[in-house]
């Protein structure tokens, strides 16, 4: 209930993406209509900081709430904000190996900085930490968005990414839950199979996440574990039942790109495939706007656990605890070697 004894209007199960750097009037119809849960930016949506400020006011209008706006900004090959107005960031691995023994504080003060950069412009989640465990298997695509090959060192150093994120008014989001690492293909093309053993899966893959179940937010790997299941996670209920009932998960779990070629089948299809298996939310990137337009139609409105977990998620944004941006550069700096980033 709201505070004034209303009912709750459910949210669009839905995250969805815009075309440009400005709404069209086709896409503020499709969303006044669908009331997204929330929204994803791309390159293509980021020119000046003005601009996108302007745009997370337009995406949250339409929307008719307080819409959660998301980007990817973990830096190195995945990062959408870039100079001459945002930092440059190295690959998360590179920067670890960077700083050595600093390796926690050094993450903790990156992702502190990129929170400033997102919290300025009106971007309220960042899809990180990243915490899949990278091993001899691990596609290219991944490998160095990774931060470690020991799960325990990969915990240690999620927590800080997640605490930089929380502190500067961000909500993280810990991905690929249950654990991408040990994939050999890039889901974004392909379907990749994991046929480790579920004791090895428990003892290092879902190690990270275990840790983290307390954040607000994850998003899931299409991804498919031999000793779980014959279809991926995002679509396979055994796998969601691992992740709430022995990881321990109990916030919001959003699918990764519904539109990417690891899942075959119709959108709609495999919308009501993953929402059948557990997932709250489905995050669709990249269509048409007749695409998003029957994937929220698909979708519908947010199941009453989903939409309380949506409420508590967004009941954790909060304004940015007060830092010095230059005394936090000088400190990673000097972590990482005197390296400048931006």
């Amino acid at each position: 209930m709201h505070p004034r004894g209303g009912p709750v209007t459910p949210y669009g199960a839905v995250i969805l993406d815009a075309e440009g750097l400005h709404l069209t009037p086709q896409e503020k119809t499709l969303f006044r209509a669908v009331r997204p849960f929330g929204f994803i930016l791309f390159a293509r949506n980021i020119d000046t900081p003005n601009q996108v400020r302007a745009l997370c006011a337009e995406l949250r209008e339409a929307a008719g709430h307080d819409a959660v706006i998301m980007i990817d900004q973990e830096g190195g090959r995945v990062q959408r904000l870039h100079p001459p107005f945002w930092r440059d960031w190295p690959a998360p691995l590179d920067q670890v190996e960077q700083a050595g023994a600093g390796a926690a504080k050094a993450m903790y003060l990156r992702y502190r900085l990129i929170a400033a950069e997102l919290n300025g412009l009106g971007i309220d989640s960042n899809c990180a930490p990243l915490v899949d465990v990278f091993g001899p298997a691990t596609h290219f695509f991944l490998r160095n968005r990774c931060y470690g090959n020991d799960p325990h060192t990969v915990t240690q150093l999620g927590r800080a990414v997640a605490d930089g994120l929380l502190d500067g008014g961000v909500l993280p989001i810990v991905k690929h839950i249950p654990g991408h690492g040990r994939a050999a293909a890039d889901s974004h093309h392909d379907l990749p199979v994991v046929d480790a053993s579920l004791k090895v899966l428990r003892e290092s893959d879902f190690v990270p996440f275990r840790a983290l179940c307390d954040l607000p937010m994850a998003m899931t790997a299409h991804v498919v574990y031999t000793e779980l299941d014959d279809l991926p996670a995002t679509t396979s209920a055994r796998v969601m039942q691992v992740i709430r009932d022995e990881i321990g998960f109990d916030g919001l779990i959003m699918t990764d790109d519904i539109s990417m070629k690891a899942l075959k089948g119709g959108l709609c299809d495999l919308v009501r495939a993953a929402l059948d298996a557990g997932c709250d939310v489905i995050l669709h990137c990249n269509g048409t706007l007749d695409e998003r337009q029957q994937v929220a139609e698909a979708a519908g409105a947010m199941s009453a656990v989903a939409q309380a977990r949506a409420e508590r998620t967004l009941a954790q944004r909060k304004s940015p605890d007060p830092v010095d941006i230059s005394a936090l550069t000088a400190q990673l700096e000097t972590l990482t070697g005197g390296r400048r980033h931006g």
